[in-house]
């Protein structure tokens, strides 16, 4: 476990993901301080910490909709620093955004239609049967309007919806954000099955029991820095940094 300045970078060897110092403002404001982060093949990392500290802006800098002021962003040691977000969808990148942004108008089977991008060489394709498989809400509402769906099901749908463009690495923003305890248990088992499949997973999240029970490693953050990395199971055990920065 580690607690560190917002510079610490470790490692050299090439990861699937790796972010170095980036930097992103708003504006004039500064968002995000020399922010690092890592990820390998088949890990589910997680971003911790209260709202409004960095870890949406840390997703939207990786998936190119925010692109960092400076730092680097490499992918597969490629660099995709400023690269625009839809270049970054087609080399294997899956955005499940915080507010969902499914289309209302649209059924569940044309929201899927929508976003589906070819097979990746050695990896099991995301087809309609292997997605409604693993979310089977969405197979007896396949023809329903997604406008109609209830929130759990809509983050499905989000979720669902990402996995069809057959995605590498998935960047999810808050799974758990306005939805209902018994759904968040579901999301989370759902999350865990794609884990287990192979798919590399950055979460961002605030809820730590959440965090806690499916990721492998957790950064957290406050006021835009690292201030802290390890294991879940560090992290669940070090009351310190969970009082600091994860409790109101």
């Amino acid at each position: 476990m580690t607690m560190c300045s917002a510079s610490t970078w470790e490692g050299n060897e090439m990861s699937l993901l790796q972010v170095e110092a980036i930097n992103v403002c708003y504006g004039l404001s500064k968002v995000l301080h020399d922010v690092s982060l890592k990820i390998e093949t088949g890990e589910l990392v997680a971003l911790v910490g209260r709202n409004g500290v960095g870890k949406s802006t840390t997703m939207r800098a990786i998936m190119g909709i925010t692109p960092p002021a400076s730092g680097k962003i490499l992918w597969k040691g490629q660099p995709i620093t400023r690269r625009p977000s839809h270049l970054n969808a087609r080399a294997g990148l899956g955005y499940v955004p915080e507010e969902r942004r499914i289309f209302g108008s649209l059924t569940v089977w044309e929201n899927l239609d929508v976003a589906r991008l070819p097979p990746r060489e050695g990896l099991e394709p995301w087809t309609e049967d292997r997605v409604f498989a693993l979310f089977p809400d969405l197979e007896r509402f396949r023809n329903r309007p997604g406008g109609l769906l209830s929130g759990g099901q809509q983050q499905m749908l989000t979720i669902a919806r990402t996995l069809m463009g057959n995605p590498e690495l998935i960047l999810l923003d808050e799974p758990s954000e306005g939805v209902a305890p018994l759904i968040v248990a579901q999301i989370g088992e759902k999350i865990r099955e794609l884990r287990d499949a192979g798919v590399s997973i950055i979460m961002a999240e605030q809820n730590l029991d959440f965090v806690l029970n499916l990721s492998d490693r957790c950064y957290v953050l406050e006021k835009g820095v690292v201030v802290y990395h390890g294991t879940a199971a560090e992290l669940r055990d070090n009351k310190d940094v969970q009082n600091r920065y994860l409790h109101i």
